[in-house]
């Protein structure tokens, strides 16, 4: 039952990352996965737009950043850069209006 619950879980932040990145395409932003495989835990996507970036950890619902995860967004946010956690689409959206 566990390993089924987390499938849905994952699901639904596999969902939500995939419809704000096709909303985010549709308004003109270039969309990258982000994977280091020396680094973990870092931002799920980088999206570029006109001379922005932004960094983007998407979760399931409700959900929050590991503690590892949590400790890469504050060091990049150290460095300047936003970083945002989206666990819903209609938060993720706006992001890409603005």
């Amino acid at each position: 039952m566990d390993i089924a619950r987390g499938w849905l879980l994952k699901m639904r932040e596999s969902a939500i990352e995939k419809k704000v990145t096709e909303y985010a395409k549709k308004h003109g932003w270039l969309s990258y996965k982000w994977t280091s495989p020396n680094h973990r835990a870092v931002p799920d996507r980088l999206y570029f737009k006109a001379g922005r970036v932004l960094l983007v950890e998407f979760k399931a619902q409700g959900k929050k950043p590991s503690q590892l995860q949590a400790k890469v967004h504050q060091k990049l946010r150290e460095e300047g850069f936003n970083v945002h956690v989206i666990d819903r689409i209609e938060t993720g959206k706006p992001l890409f209006t603005r």
